[in-house]
């Protein structure tokens, strides 16, 4: 049973106050010193928090002080420590994101649930896929494209129609925003392993951004997306509440 709790709160009100209450009956220590740290907000400061910690060894268990909480459990302060040792783990790995600016700058990210490229202005995109070095799309007319992990693939991808993943998946899901042309393209699925790059047609009459996990990066010439089975991140979730009962729920709501 975890001994050594530490607890991080987004800054709605709501979460801090519940990480008062829970410090007031637990006790805490400091991340670093934590065999769990329990994260108390929405779906967007779990993702913050798997973030910021992915460099630690102690699992995140996230208690929904916020919106959506998919990636949440249930919140209630009594039982706390017999519910972290009854939690089950779930391990997934982050995408690895490489994009080039058109005025020739580098920027790298991590994505725990997608890669996004969008349409900066009022025109569409025009992208150019390439998988593992093999062009697949001359082009792409579209509000925007994206890369989702099975974690990630009932968030904006699915709010995009792509595919639910199950959670133990080898598999990325690259969804279409808006296509335009082909119009009735919706995306593919790709191997884990696979290397996906878009490259930005007429990117300054037809400016595109890319996201990663909400951070923005402009006015993109090219984009390189990629799992990292290097990195994993290890959350908990209550029995028969994980990720893979969440992914197949999803799909019956």
């Amino acid at each position: 049973m975890p001994q050594k709790i530490a607890f991080l709160a987004s800054r709605a009100p709501l979460a801090q106050t519940a990480r008062a209450a829970l410090i007031g009956r637990y006790g805490e220590v400091s991340a670093e010193d934590a065999d769990v740290i329990v994260a108390l907000g929405g779906d967007g400061f779990m993702l913050q928090t798997l973030h910021e910690t992915q460099q630690l060894p102690a699992p995140v268990y996230g208690m929904n002080r916020g919106t959506i909480g998919f990636l949440m459990n249930s919140y209630a302060e009594s039982d706390l420590r017999a519910r972290l040792d009854a939690a089950e783990e779930a391990v997934i790995n982050p995408l690895s994101m490489r994009a080039i600016h058109t005025d020739g700058r580098e920027s790298r990210s991590l994505a725990l649930n997608e890669v996004a490229l969008l349409r900066q202005g009022p025109q569409a995109a025009k992208l150019q896929i390439t998988v593992d070095g093999r062009l697949r799309m001359q082009e792409l007319i579209c509000d925007g494209a994206l890369v989702a992990t099975p974690a990630g693939s009932t968030a904006y991808n699915y709010s995009a129609h792509g595919p639910i993943l199950p959670i133990d998946a080898d598999v990325l899901a690259l969804t279409a925003v808006a296509a335009f042309r082909p119009r009735r393209w919706r995306g593919a699925l790709l191997p884990k392993n696979a290397t996906v790059r878009f490259d930005v047609s007429e990117p300054d009459k037809r400016p595109v951004m890319a996201d990663a996990d909400g951070t923005s990066y402009r006015d993109v010439a090219s984009v390189e997306i990629r799992s990292e089975p290097s990195i994993s991140h290890k959350i908990l979730f209550d029995p028969g509440h994980g990720l893979e009962e969440r992914l197949i729920s999803e799909q019956f709501t």
